[in-house]
């Protein structure tokens, strides 16, 4: 269960935040009380029509491991389960193992010496648009319920503070099966 005085915390912080860096550690701030230690990042969808028709084109927005995965990093990321559930459906995935996860993520290799084992993609979506992809990632074995909820509740928090990219081509109908 989500503690009120936590959430109460956040809503009253994020309103002082001026700018998306400051708001993005603000809500890293309460990722890490509620979910424990790990990463966090939210990559822009920056899909052009010019861009093959499939592969989703991610640009990283914020990382709160700037050193690892760098802001303004960007990832091609060809159809697969976890595209067209994120992009083509609107829809959470939820990823737990390091097997499972080097299926879903060309870069595991940078996250498993991090103790990085599961992950929460949320789709931070427009109208019929993925704009982008709230990311955290665990160093558990497993998300426990209320843990996948905290996620989901900061992604909708932070959808604020992203606005789509100015040539983004893309709907969800494109990718859909």
């Amino acid at each position: 269960m989500l503690p009120p005085a936590i959430c109460l915390n956040l809503f009253d912080e994020l309103s002082d935040a001026r700018d998306v860096e400051s708001a993005m550690r603000q809500i890293d701030a309460f990722r890490r009380l509620l979910v424990g230690p790990g990463v966090f990042s939210i990559n822009l969808n920056v899909t052009t029509a010019n861009d093959p028709p499939n592969e989703v084109q991610l640009q990283r927005l914020y990382s709160s491991n700037g050193g690892e995965f760098p802001v303004a990093g960007r990832k091609r990321k060809r159809l697969t389960h976890w595209t067209r559930t994120l992009f083509g459906e609107g829809r959470v995935v939820v990823a737990e193992g390091g097997e499972v996860l080097a299926e879903l993520f060309d870069d595991y290799g940078q996250m498993a010496p991090l103790g990085l084992n599961a992950a929460i993609n949320v789709p931070m979506l427009q109208g019929n648009r993925c704009i982008a992809t709230f990311n955290v990632f665990g160093t558990r074995g497993r998300w426990r319920e209320h843990e996948v909820l905290a996620v989901r509740m900061l992604a909708s928090l932070a959808a604020r503070w992203v606005t789509p990219a100015p040539d983004l081509h893309y709907t969800l109908d494109a990718i859909r099966p």
